[in-house]
């Protein structure tokens, strides 16, 4: 399986995009990284639950609000042109790549 490097997403306090997302500076530039491993992304894609699709990214953050996310809970935001999973050990958004 490949290994998979992630940063976080500037301007979120946990969305996890990978670290190769190639639009225009989406992560922070701390350098900081994570690997799937650190991340506890799910092995299998049986464990998703597919929610509606939203916007943007920033999106992710209001949900606490009105529809609180479970582990698995997986969503494609449209700007960012990808899906995440909500990883709820991390209380945070990773996303989706490949699975093995």
């Amino acid at each position: 399986m490949k290994q998979r490097i992630y940063k976080k997403m500037a301007g979120t306090s946990a969305v996890f995009i990978s670290s190769e997302h190639d639009t225009p500076s989406p992560v922070e530039r701390d350098g900081l990284t994570w690997t799937d491993a650190e991340l506890n992304m799910p092995v299998s894609r049986t464990a998703l639950q597919w929610k509606p699709p939203i916007e943007s990214a920033l999106a992710l953050e209001g949900l606490e609000e009105y529809d609180p996310p479970k582990c698995g809970d997986a969503r494609f935001v449209n700007k960012l042109g990808i899906a995440l999973v909500y990883i709820a050990s991390i209380k945070g958004w990773v996303a989706l790549t490949d699975f093995a």
